[in-house]
């Protein structure tokens, strides 16, 4: 194992995650991003940001007793991407971290594809070795290019603030995709895993700097060049531009933008699940209860609804739908929802059930 040298970059990551996690409430008990002692996948593509990350995490290792593991998936999209798997297992070598690779069996088709496959082989390599948490090299150059990317295909604010510091990373039991993995961890528990972006304070450019730093080697994704995607084309395209003929901090002022309206949704989620708490039963929602508040949480009152009772996340336009219905006369109701149930006034309530008439709750 290499000794890596101190750098300010990790006095800067020690403190941020010496503070509670972001949105945490003073009247409870402080919560953290990675705790004391906490089991810790790496997600490492190769790349200059999840490289930095290993560094930088394992530097703080000791301080925090962390148990850490490398992670690589090889998507199979060409066969540069064998290299890199290669390259990324010995990074996990030099810096004496276990390592667990997956590779599919067959090319996942598109963005979309390849991340739902990877987010899946992460999920299960973590299932299986006890981890707490999987970590991910996102930065703060990361979230304003999602702040852009979701603001031009119309997202609310939601969506602005979908980069957050951290979420559950459920896992669902399935069967693998993919070859088996290399290098074994012991097996325990695992107990509200969750996906971990701890490096949402640092920019693109200082990733790589850290790197340089360390002498860490950094695998650059062809992929990453290719303009067919949005991702690539908003990252080389439209934030350079700001950066160049707006502001020369254009990144952080966006990420800093996203961190503020995180805030702001997170207050009215709350809200609006007390709202709904009080309004709902195992059929539907009380709408005297609802319809004189103000429309954000009504909507954030009936898209919870939905989501607990639905096949899959709500859209924006069924949301819509139930929403309409506090206002509208008795008998009113929905086409289907996913799943095949409706939505209908009755009296003083808007149920949602089968296509067969719901009685009043």
């Amino acid at each position: 194992m290499v000794a890596l040298r101190w750098t300010d970059f990790h006095a800067r990551l020690h403190q941020r995650l010496k503070r509670p996690k972001p949105g945490s409430r003073p009247s409870e008990r402080p919560s953290y991003l990675l705790p004391q002692g906490q089991s810790v996948l790496i997600a490492v593509s190769g790349g200059q940001d999840s490289v930095a990350m290993a560094g930088l995490l394992v530097g703080l290792q000791l301080k925090w007793d962390w148990q850490l593991a490398i992670a690589h998936c090889n998507h199979r999209w060409a066969p540069i991407e064998d290299d890199a798997a290669i390259q990324v297992e010995q990074l996990a070598q030099l810096l004496g971290l276990p390592f667990f690779l997956r590779v599919a069996e067959e090319p996942p088709k598109g963005e979309a594809g390849a991340r739902n496959w990877r987010y899946g082989q992460l999920k299960e390599i973590a299932q299986q070795s006890g981890f707490g948490a999987v970590v991910t090299g996102h930065t703060a150059s990361d979230r304003a290019e999602t702040l852009l990317h979701n603001l031009a295909r119309g997202s609310g604010l939601d969506g602005l603030t979908s980069l957050g510091w951290q979420r559950p990373f459920e896992f669902k039991s399935r069967q693998s995709e993919s070859q088996t993995f290399r290098a074994t961890q012991p097996s325990e528990s695992v107990k509200a895993l969750q996906l971990v972006r701890p490096l949402l304070d640092f920019t693109r450019a200082e990733t790589v700097e850290i790197c340089g730093l360390l002498e860490l080697p950094i695998w650059e994704d062809p992929v990453n060049q290719d303009l067919s995607y949005a991702r690539n084309r908003m990252r080389h395209r439209v934030l350079p531009e700001l950066v160049t003929q707006i502001n020369p901090r254009a990144a952080e002022h966006l990420a800093q933008t996203a961190e503020l309206l995180a805030a702001d949704v997170q207050y009215l989620e709350r809200q609006a699940q007390t709202l709904r708490q009080r309004a709902e039963t195992s059929t539907g929602l009380n709408r005297r209860m609802i319809k004189d508040a103000p429309l954000a949480l009504q909507r954030r009152a009936v898209r919870q609804f939905l989501q607990q009772r639905l096949p899959q996340q709500p859209n924006g336009n069924q949301v819509e739908k139930f929403v309409e219905l506090l206002q509208a006369p008795q008998g009113s109701q929905t086409d289907p929802f996913p799943g095949g149930s409706i939505a209908r006034v009755i009296g003083d309530w808007v149920c949602l059930g089968a296509s067969a008439p719901i009685t009043n709750p």
